[in-house]
């Protein structure tokens, strides 16, 4: 029934003009307007890629199935997946979940008036969940406008467009029922999304989330439920950052670009916020700055707290990185800080993670005790990579190799020591492991646990 109180919104230009129905006419026309404007930019998606595996004969044995899962015959077989886009230009740049077509070999695109395009991923992002394509050969296609997601409230009236359970393209309806949700709330720390009860399903996925202009808001990328189906908790990622990867993509990217703070924090909780001399609860208080940090540079320092980016409040380190990325790379950000008692504003140039050292990455060879093993040394960009301890030094395991899984090395483990010897880089961590002693020792660090590998040679 709160559609029929606003359906007015659906045929008016702005906001501003919310009123109740003055007519049955009013009442009954519904959302028609708004689905007539969006529905042909979303489209359907079907992606396929074909992975490499091995059917070992351990495969349904609980003990063995990890110890042996490099044994058995390697064989190819084809992964398919569904969801759903959006157009976002005339000349077919279409943005979708990176879970539905950031490893596609194949994609195929069904417009909403049946016409089919193959497509290439332009970039992807699989941490921000979001994929930009474009469509060979498409012109003059339908294509949604982009709304300022900041300016999106709770209550407002929005519907949920895309392919669910690969049934067809169908249209839901709902309000924002939350903004800056992160964290446990979904299951992604690092994410930031708006809350909708609108029902989202399997093959929503890289759908619209629209207002009642019929303006995009949102990618809607996952759901809170544990059942699989929809309980009236969906999440979206705001139009904000998608405009971001748009430009990004346009401009011949093709991995994103995120600005790097090189700080750990936590949010300011009542009793931190009494103690500080806040008046309430609020920001991200900083336990931790790396010394290439742009927010070292500027003299920030533990204990500091950051209340806003951009002047947009910040309550968790999610919402501080997201405000970063929608600023961009290169951007003199405002950040409001306090520090004794007392707020002031500082200003930061954004850049991504300094590839210093550099990162030497290493394959080792059938000279090696662990051959194929992909070394690299740790820098700040490796260390936003792989999301490592923000102190991790060392040499930085990126794939383990068909022989280091099987001696239980694992990608993100650092080396630490190679036979009692210290590990400074990649180069060096190459050269220790071509050994003739009976022993083979290594320290390692797994996240924040350290411990001993011992092997005989």
């Amino acid at each position: 029934m709160l559609a029929y109180l606003l359906v007015c919104l659906l045929v008016s230009p702005a906001l501003a003009e919310m009123r109740v129905p003055q007519s049955q006419a009013e009442v009954t026309i519904g959302f028609v307007p708004v689905v007539d404007t969006a529905a042909p930019a979303v489209v359907n998606i079907y992606a396929r890629r074909v992975v490499n595996t091995r059917l070992s004969p351990f495969r349904n044995d609980p003990f063995f199935q990890d110890l042996f899962r490099d044994f058995g015959s390697p064989r190819q077989r084809v992964q398919n997946s569904l969801g759903s886009g959006v157009i976002l230009s005339e000349d077919g740049i279409v943005v979708s979940n990176y879970h539905v077509v950031g490893e596609a070999t194949d994609i195929r695109v069904v417009l909403n008036d049946r016409r089919e395009f193959s497509a290439k991923v332009l970039l992807s992002d699989e941490e921000s969940d979001l994929a930009i394509l474009r469509l060979d050969g498409a012109s003059d296609l339908s294509a949604l406008q982009l709304r300022d997601s900041d300016s999106v409230q709770v209550g407002e009236l929005v519907l949920a467009i895309g392919n669910p359970f690969g049934v067809g393209q169908t249209v839901t309806s709902g309000i924002v029922s939350g903004l800056a949700r992160s964290g446990t709330a979904t299951g992604n720390a690092r994410g930031y999304f708006i809350q909708t009860d609108a029902p989202i399903n399997p093959g929503n996925s890289g759908g619209a989330l629209v207002d009642v202009n019929g303006h995009l808001i949102g990618i809607n990328t996952q759901i809170l439920s544990r059942s699989g189906g929809s309980n009236g908790i969906g999440f979206a990622i705001p139009s904000d950052l998608v405009a971001q990867f748009v430009a990004q993509a346009q401009a011949g990217e093709t991995e994103f670009q995120r600005p790097w703070a090189g700080v750990t924090g936590q949010p300011v909780t009542a009793d931190m916020a009494e103690g500080l001399g806040l008046p309430r609860p609020g920001g991200v208080i900083l336990s931790e700055l790396h010394p290439q940090s742009g927010f070292a540079e500027a003299g920030l320092a533990p204990g500091d707290v950051i209340t806003a980016v951009d002047g947009a409040p910040v309550n968790t380190p999610a919402e501080m990185i997201y405000r970063m990325s929608v600023t961009g790379i290169g951007t003199l950000a405002p950040f409001t800080l306090f520090r004794n008692g007392s707020s002031d504003v500082i200003e930061i140039t954004l850049k991504p993670a300094p590839e210093n050292p550099a990162r030497a990455t290493r394959v080792t060879t059938g000279s090696s005790v662990i051959p194929g093993l992909r070394l690299s040394t740790v820098n700040p960009a490796v260390i936003a990579e792989l999301n490592l301890p923000l102190t991790t030094e060392g040499v930085v395991v990126e794939d383990p190799g068909r022989f280091g899984r099987r001696a239980g090395l694992r990608t993100g483990d650092v080396l630490l020591r190679i036979n009692g010897v210290p590990v400074q880089d990649s180069p060096s961590a190459e050269a220790l492991l071509v050994t003739n002693g009976p022993w083979l020792i290594l320290d390692i660090q797994r996240g924040t646990q350290r411990s001993t590998l011992r092997y005989r040679l």
